[in-house]
């Protein structure tokens, strides 16, 4: 191998290298199969946490929600309604989603700061394995203040116009969406702390 192609080589490889990925799309077929599309930037990885939270979408007026039905901690069947006088931050994702992973400790640490009987961080899992997946999933990771909520069926997906995971919706206390982020992000920093919070006391002097 002569110096050019080494040269060539090594361009190549460092490119790969910095290649970062930051969320994974999931298309659900008629058929029930699932086309994963993994979406990257190369400047992923020299971006602060906080700069992800910027794309975080503001609706005015909320925007309602079809009903849909998923999985509780317990085996019960939940719809949104079950956390209506709550304030959700409802995060969908799967143990297979690389970036659902890396975020995941973060949301935990959201749900012990800010959980209450006003806020609940509802982690809903699309995964096939069902609750046994997910909660062994929150046992490799870490994640003890979650409950685990699942949809095995995916079906939930198409109506919530989920385009990749993770995202995640904030829903005001009568289960409307009040914003949504389509990608991973640091959920205990101050700056998505003061979302949370906003979303809270606004919906307080509702």
């Amino acid at each position: 191998m002569n110096r050019t192609v080494k040269i060539l080589w090594a361009i190549a490889l460092a490119a790969i290298a910095g290649y970062a990925v930051l969320y994974v799309r999931q298309d659900a077929t008629d058929n029930g199969k699932r086309n994963i599309v993994t979406l990257g930037d190369s400047n992923a990885a020299s971006k602060a946490p906080n700069d992800k939270l910027e794309k975080f979408e503001h609706h005015d007026p909320p925007r309602p929600l079809p009903e849909m039905v998923f999985t509780g901690p317990e085996g019960q069947p939940l719809t949104l309604e079950s956390f209506e006088g709550k304030v959700v931050l409802l995060n969908i994702w799967a143990t297979w989603c690389a970036p659902c992973r890396h975020e995941m400790p973060s949301l935990d640490r959201l749900q012990q700061q800010l959980g209450s009987d006003q806020f609940e961080v509802v982690a809903l899992s699309v995964d096939r394995s069902g609750l046994a997946g997910v909660k062994r999933f929150f046992k490799e990771t870490g994640a003890t203040d979650l409950k685990a909520y699942v949809d095995p069926t995916t079906k939930l997906l198409k109506p919530l116009k989920v385009e990749g995971m993770p995202t995640t919706l904030l829903l005001d206390r009568k289960g409307r969406e009040i914003g949504r982020l389509t990608g991973p992000a640091e959920w205990d920093t101050e700056a998505a702390k003061e979302i949370v919070s906003k979303a809270i006391n606004a919906t307080q002097a509702d």
